[in-house]
């Protein structure tokens, strides 16, 4: 299967508005590929750029080692997969998989003897005689993704599938796509805002911010070594907890960061992992710390902070809010959560996150528990600090229009 490269990829629309900012990705060939962020965020735009959908304004794709700029979608030799309704209603699921080899004059046996084999890797073969809209969601979806592979593609993208499934066939298909990558042996480049899916199933993630690239790794890596805030917030459930404005300090009983009277001194792993402590212990200099909910328990003899129950999550169960000092809370996995309660924690502060209060990235090194792929040249990007990326919006930010002159 052929390698995907994408060497500072842009896209700037007509009227000014900027979707994509040099957007660079190394693949090997037989990869799962997730791109994900919040919305708006350039990652369907960058698969259309991919399949030649859209053009790109800078930047070159590479399929293959061939340069992809000025061919057609066409002669890009790609799939791309947009989700249940895309299935011709009159045609049979057989006529459906079979539809793209048709247009390329493949000899209907061959084509008939390729929907055959593809049909029954899917579990499918009792429904290629049958219309779309006899089919369960289930099988609509199968029979999309074998519309795909029957072609045999050099690049597999697929535009959010699972959007709108319940959970339970939302889970059954996340194990189809990961099988069936593994058996082609392909590229697969996956597009989802649900960091769930792209945590489950693929090898490597990029993670897009207003068109951005955060970071590319994998997810792990991401979950343990995000490069900045933005990284660290959307990677998790819940959403890792932010201390922002604390200052380093020393004393007698090490270095500890002060968050509005909250002292949280900090164990030897991350001081040896803080590149240019000094910088910042005793000058003034703000950092956030990060602390996930799932290193945080309630109680036990180890406990280093006390706080008051000021609420529960509504959306995660069993979730609750604890008010350390006023403007400082952190949220907590508690099984029964009572408003006002006073409430102990202990905290795993081996596992604690230090992002520079102003550029938001992250501030400590990667140590031995990093998962380091050779194969990953795009593992060293550095992402852009929140003021580079707020002036790179400024500079392609669309041009207002001149206001009309009252007569």
């Amino acid at each position: 299967m052929a390698n995907l490269k994408l060497v500072g990829v842009s896209k700037t629309y007509p009227s000014g508005k900027a979707a994509l900012y040099n957007v660079s990705l190394t693949s090997s060939g037989n990869e799962f590929i997730a791109v994900t962020g919040g919305s708006s965020c350039g990652k369907s735009t960058l698969l259309r750029i991919i399949a030649g959908l859209e053009d790109a304004t800078g930047g070159d794709i590479y399929i293959g080692d061939k340069l992809m700029n000025a061919l057609k979608p066409k002669d890009r030799d790609v799939a791309m997969v947009f989700g249940t309704n895309t299935l011709y209603p009159a045609m049979s699921v057989a006529d459906n998989m079979a539809y793209g080899l048709k247009m390329r004059n493949v000899p209907s046996a061959v084509a008939a003897e390729s929907v055959k084999v593809v049909a029954e890797m899917l579990g499918i073969s009792d429904v290629l005689y049958r219309k779309p809209k006899t089919l369960t969601a289930a099988q609509r979806l199968l029979a999309t993704y074998g519309r795909a592979v029957v072609r045999e593609p050099k690049i597999y993208l697929f535009d959010d599938p699972l959007s709108g499934l319940d959970e339970k066939l939302k889970e059954q298909m996340r194990g189809v796509l990961v099988s069936l990558q593994a058996r082609v042996g392909g590229t697969f480049v996956y597009a989802t805002k649900n960091i769930a899916d792209a945590m489950s199933m693929a090898t490597r993630i990029v993670v897009l911010k207003d068109g951005f690239v955060q970071q590319i790794d994998s997810p792990r890596n991401l979950y343990d070594y995000p490069a900045n805030e933005y990284v660290a917030f959307f990677v998790g459930s819940p959403a890792m907890n932010f201390m922002r404005r604390a200052k380093a300090e020393r004393d007698e009983g090490g270095v500890y960061c002060d968050v509005r009277g909250v002292k949280i001194y900090l164990p030897e792993n991350i001081l040896a992992r803080w590149q240019g402590a000094e910088e910042y212990i005793g000058t003034g200099r703000e950092v956030t710390l990060g602390l996930r909910p799932e290193d945080i328990k309630a109680g036990g003899e180890g406990a280093v902070l006390e706080g008051v129950v000021s609420g529960a999550d509504p959306v995660e169960d069993g979730v609750a809010e604890v008010e350390l000092a006023r403007g400082v809370s952190l949220s907590v996995f508690l099984s029964k959560p009572v408003k006002g309660e006073k409430c102990k924690l202990s905290i795993d502060l081996s596992r604690l996150y230090v992002f520079d209060g102003e550029t938001t990235l992250s501030l400590l090194s990667r140590d031995g528990g990093y998962a380091v792929d050779e194969g990953n040249e795009d593992a060293s990007f550095v992402p852009l600090t929140a003021a580079e990326a707020e002036e790179q919006m400024k500079l392609h930010a669309p041009a207002e229009a001149p206001k009309s002159k009252r007569r």
